[in-house]
């Protein structure tokens, strides 16, 4: 059977993720190049059964690797305008950042 499961809840962009060690996460698009090391702060963290939250932590942060910057899918934005013959078409495609946690 495998030893406890460690795991972080982060906040980045807006949004807050699940990782544990290992994993790839899209995320927001964060500055920094392909391969530079970056911390993210930590909301959550979870050793087996012992929860740290809040002030506990203290400046506690997980370690990450910027592994690739892609784009999401095109989504269209249509506006209309009843009675007016008003309307307006445009896409849009948001930037990832793709990040592989090193430490917890």
């Amino acid at each position: 059977m495998e030893g406890p499961v460690v795991f972080a809840i982060i906040a980045t962009g807006g949004k807050q993720y699940r990782v544990e060690e290992g994993q790839e996460v899209t995320v927001e698009r964060l500055s920094g190049d392909v391969g530079d090391s970056i911390d993210i702060p930590v909301v959550l963290v979870a050793d087996g059964g012992d929860v740290t939250t809040g002030p506990d932590l203290g400046d506690r942060t997980v370690a990450a690797t910027i592994t690739d910057h892609t784009r999401g899918d095109k989504i269209r934005v249509f506006t209309y305008k009843n009675k007016s013959r008003q309307h307006k078409r445009r896409g849009h495609r948001q930037h990832h950042t793709v990040v592989t946690i090193d430490s917890i």
